[in-house]
């Protein structure tokens, strides 16, 4: 059995890191460098300085994207600081590279609140075409969006909210096909009120308004008598008109739809054997899911989900935010809107041409994912 933990250290340390910069054309001769350097870089800059439109037409602006974090909520492990972040912001950088080909930098920042954090990407904003927000805490995660995608002139897409929503909704696109049920007649709880959890809730909303959703958090159900709910999860009392509180344990039961962004080993046997026949279960905490896939299965899920590879069914941004990034410096696009998700999610799920319960969204390698992501993003 592959050891990841020891051979990645391993690996890391080898390489100092997972990427570096590389020059766009060879510097045979001391020549070639004026241009490139002084003096010839004078007429580029002053060129820009007349129009300052015109940046990405001469600098690397046009195929860049900062991937900032500060460290507050990575992957599955939490509040480990801007230093430990270093490691998944690179990595990111890695998944741009390799499958969109766009320069990506990895950013993490020292400060933590939204105000800082927001000053601190707008003063920086102008060196990128793209920002893509990584592992921030919510509910501060919600306010840093929305103000930064409304105050930069490029486009501005946290991944763990949206990315994360919209294969999660190609995902149930597919399955409905597999089990012949319909989402507007479907019971769905999902457990996880952070960043994933509520844009998740949203964007199924915004697909399908009939669907029923109950959000549970670490103390219950988020629901109309809770009186400790911050802004971001009393936004979501408007989406699944909960009224009363309970368990995860009352939410499941009935239910058709498990979808999981919060910690292991939450989700137990007994728990899918209370929901409806064929119930679908989406356990993607990270790196450990909420229930293992064979014991989900034991119990009598049609269809199981995780984020890993390692499991049929992998259910991860990574599929995602290429794409999307891609087709917004091509096509010039300011905003990701919520139009713009939903055609990526079912362009995602119409790639799967034959959906079965191992197969309900494509691989992270199918070529044809970055391309057909891009075109709908115009």
């Amino acid at each position: 059995m592959v050891d990841y933990a020891k051979e990645s250290l391993e690996i890391h340390k080898k390489f100092k890191g997972k990427i570096h910069i590389e020059l766009n054309d060879k510097l045979e001769s001391l020549d070639k460098l004026k241009l490139y350097y002084t003096p010839g870089v004078a007429a580029v800059s002053l060129e820009i300085s007349k129009h300052p439109a015109k940046l990405p037409d001469y600098t690397w602006v046009n195929n860049t994207v900062a991937v900032i974090s500060d460290g507050s909520a990575v992957l599955g492990l939490g509040n480990i600081g801007p230093e430990a972040a270093m490691p998944v912001m690179e990595g990111k950088c890695l998944l741009f590279k390799y499958f969109a080909d766009i320069n990506a930098v990895p950013i993490v920042l020292d400060v933590h609140s939204a105000d800082e954090i927001i000053a601190a990407v707008k003063s920086i904003a102008i060196s990128f075409g793209g920002i893509n927000l990584e592992d921030i805490a919510a509910p501060i995660c919600f306010e840093v969006e929305q103000r930064l995608a409304k105050e930069l002139p490029i486009p501005v897409f946290h991944d763990d909210q949206h990315g994360t929503a919209i294969v999660t909704l190609a995902g149930l696109i597919n399955s409905m096909k597999i089990t012949k049920k319909s989402l507007s007649q479907c019971s769905i709880v999902i457990v996880g009120a952070g960043a994933a959890g509520v844009a998740i809730a949203k964007l199924v909303k915004t697909y399908e308004p009939k669907a029923t959703i109950t959000v549970v958090d670490s103390k219950g159900i988020v629901a109309l008598d809770r009186k400790d709910l911050n802004d971001s999860k009393k936004s979501l009392l408007s989406i699944t008109k909960t009224q009363t509180g309970g368990s995860l344990t009352d939410a499941l039961k009935d239910s058709d739809i498990f979808i999981g962004v919060s910690n292991p080993n939450l989700l137990t046997e007994q728990m899918i054997k209370s929901m409806h026949k064929d119930p679908i279960i989406f356990a993607m905490a990270n790196p450990d899911p909420e229930i293992r896939p064979d014991l989900a299965l034991k119990a009598g899920a049609a269809i199981v989900a995780t984020g890993r590879s390692d499991y049929p069914n992998q259910v991860n941004n990574a599929l995602v935010f290429p794409g999307i990034f891609r087709g917004a410096l091509d096509h010039k696009v300011r905003q990701i809107t919520g139009d713009h998700k939903i055609k990526v999610a079912q362009a995602i799920a119409d790639l799967v041409d034959n959906p079965s319960a191992d197969n309900i969204v494509p691989s992270l390698g199918d070529q044809r994912l970055v391309s057909v992501i891009a075109e709908v993003i115009v």
